[in-house]
């Protein structure tokens, strides 16, 4: 078997399926940190009892080869009794952890550290990236006052430092300025005295078009360093904020020649000079452009929402219905989430799109028909909608009779968005995920293949099988590296920390799910962000039976009326809570209806409400065997099959 150590964070170790391994008691991980800071050196029994105890037990010998024992079985579980430990062998008077340095986290993060430094940007970037991603919190979180600890994690936690600022340095010389501004704006209020970082920042914001935020940057620093310290800045700081103010050249990113950079503004520039006529030319080659922009995240997802519904009006009004179903139908961006993040963008476009097919000829234009028919799937996600239903069906038929892949994979998007009419369909979504997949790899269609995979995610997530989840998962994040699709990280991240919620301790899986929710601020996904991350903190306490956390400020979002009788029980408001579920409508059908009908579960249950408990059994019996919530990829209140038993033996004592 073959197992991973961390410790960027709390001291863990996960199997070969990623699964996290039970390391007992505080000493017992006292144990392996110490084995694992030592990098396979021997350390002597009589080493470890003095870091375990500042006044050592009579048996602490004894204790110590107790707590090795429990490691080895615990490591190595299919070992036979009396062979040879693999992991943690006895060498002389001590032990020694052998291992492989990529099966040690803090090891693996130095690597992907020093293979960056000689590469440039965009190949240094992703092993950045990647070594950021090693960290789940402070280093050996669970020692911060062992003397033996702290060596490593102050040289760990530097390194860190260092690697933060490389990333940002390496977003600024691709031209990503707004990426690297979240990331260093949180180092610099956390570690005010790293000059470099202030910099950085304030030349992040100067290329993100932000040069106000810039020079006020540079002047919290100036008083930071002043005040505190007693310092004036350094000359970098000083001769940045004197370029600023000056709108200096040297502050633009190097655009070299050849550079895609400026390859795209030169072949735009000859667009704009050749293509003096034509508008309904331009219109479709707009639509290819929002496309691309979608894709892209934060402010770009949110431009092309609003250019996309001016160019649909504008291709209206010329009152050609073949035009306006190609500029309408062209948009064929994957959508992986089931609400919308513009309900009133997408109900404009519902109407335009049935209107538009209203205008074709019936028999003709099939292809156009399906588009037409797919978007209005899409549009009505998260809607009881009988007509989008219909329409994601006939939008497939219509594909699969003209055999047209790239308008399939459309198709099958709409019907997997109208997937969700009642609990219990996973199964019909992987699926659909799985044509996806084979179609897209088949026809190089890539953002399809990322979209596969990530229905899949969610479906496997559904059923506990996050072994097969992490595969897709990865398959997903090694796609979005190589086509530069960096929204997919949102929600392999938010997969990551659900499947923490479903496997670890509650402590690390909340810290998850608000490092996920930090990387949501800014994509432009409101629809997904809005009320996510409370409620997944709150499923995480329904899954542990700990009563919900009343906290007004708590932005709920569109899942407020279904998280609100667990919040208002919290609050000792009963009443409240009951007239709440005797009025409470049913949640709407997408990726969270089983967890919010967990939710509403678990509050009638608590008031005896017995015609909420009536309406929550039938609408979770479908999915019994599944993780409530999980098939969201991003969250779980835990197994089905127990909120249904909590339902059924409430509703025995109300008869």
């Amino acid at each position: 078997m073959s197992v991973t150590f961390g410790i960027l964070g709390p001291v863990a170790a996960w199997d070969g399926e990623g699964h996290p391994i039970a390391l007992r008691g505080p000493r017992h991980r006292a144990v392996l940190a110490r084995l694992v800071v030592a990098r396979g050196r021997v350390v002597p029994v009589g080493r470890l009892v003095e870091d375990l105890w500042a006044d050592p037990p009579s048996n602490a010998v004894g204790a110590i080869r107790t707590f090795v024992a429990a490691l080895r079985r615990a490591l190595e579980p299919e070992r036979r009794p009396r062979t040879p430990a693999r992991l943690l062998v006895t060498v002389g008077p001590g032990y020694a952890l052998h291992t492989e340095d990529d099966r040690v986290d803090g090891r693996l993060f130095e690597q992907l550290l020093s293979g960056a430094a000689a590469l440039p940007p965009e190949q240094a970037l992703p092993r950045l990236e990647q070594a950021m991603g090693c960290w789940r919190g402070p280093a050996l979180a669970d020692f911060p006052e062992e003397i033996w600890a702290r060596t490593e994690r102050s040289r760990l936690s530097e390194l860190r430092l260092s690697a933060l600022e490389r990333q940002a340095e390496a977003r600024l010389a691709l031209g990503r300025a707004s990426d690297a501004v979240p990331d260093l704006d949180a180092h610099v209020s956390e570690h005010p005295w790293r000059e470099d970082a202030w910099r950085l920042l304030a030349l992040a914001l100067y290329r993100s078009g932000r040069q106000g935020e810039a020079l006020a940057v540079l002047t919290r620093a100036r008083t930071l360093l002043v005040e505190q310290l007693g310092i004036d800045p350094g000359p970098a700081l000083r001769r940045l904020e004197t370029d600023i103010l000056a709108q200096d050249h040297r502050l633009d990113p190097a655009e070299p020649s050849g550079s895609p950079g400026r390859v795209w503004a030169e072949a735009a520039a000859a667009y704009d000079r050749t293509l003096t006529a034509g508008p309904r030319a331009r219109l479709e080659s707009t639509v290819d452009l929002l496309r691309n922009l979608a894709v892209t995240g934060g402010g770009g997802l949110e431009a092309a929402r609003k250019h996309r519904l001016a160019t649909i009006s504008a291709a209206e009004e010329f009152g050609d219905c073949e035009l306006t179903a190609r500029v309408i139908g062209s948009y064929d961006v994957p959508a992986i989430w089931t609400r919308a993040d513009d309900p009133q963008h997408s109900a404009d476009v519902i109407a335009s799109a049935e209107r538009t097919l209203m205008g074709l000829q019936p028999g003709e234009h099939e292809s156009a028909r399906a588009r037409l028919l797919t978007t209005i799937a899409l549009e009505s996600r998260g809607t009881p909608s009988a007509r989008a239903l219909q329409a994601a069906r006939q939008a497939e038929q219509i594909a699969r009779r003209l055999q047209d892949p790239a308008l399939l994979a459309f198709a099958l998007n709409g019907v997997f968005m109208q997937t969700f009419y009642r609990a219990g369909l996973s199964a019909r979504r992987d699926s659909t995920g799985a044509e996806v997949i084979a179609l897209a790899a088949r026809h190089g269609l890539v953002t399809y293949e990322v979209l596969g995979h990530l229905i899949r995610v969610q479906a496997r997530s559904a059923v506990a099988d996050f072994a097969g989840a992490e595969r897709h998962a990865a398959a997903a994040d090694r796609l979005a590296e190589r086509n530069e699709l960096p929204l997919v990280g949102v929600f392999t991240q938010w997969y990551r920390a659900l499947r923490l919620a479903a496997t670890g301790p509650p402590p690390e899986a909340e810290a998850a799910c608000r490092a996920a929710a930090g990387r949501l601020e800014g994509v432009g996904m409101p629809g997904v962000e809005r009320g996510l991350l409370p409620l997944a903190l709150l499923c995480l306490r329904v899954q542990h039976r700990q009563p919900a956390q009343a906290d007004e400020r708590a932005d709920w979002g569109p899942h407020r009326q279904w998280a609100a009788p667990l919040v208002l029980l919290a609050e000792d408001r009963r009443t409240e809570a009951e007239e709440l579920l005797d009025r409470l409508p049913d949640p709407p059908p997408g990726l969270l209806y089983e967890a919010l009908w967990c939710l509403v579960a678990q509050a009638a249950v608590t008031v005896s409400h017995r015609a909420a408990m009536e309406r929550a059994h039938a609408a979770l019996l479908p999915a019994e065997a599944e993780l409530a919530g999980a098939g969201s990829g991003v969250l779980t209140c835990g197994s089905v099959r127990r909120h249904l038993h909590d339902l059924a033996t409430a509703l025995k004592q109300a008869r």
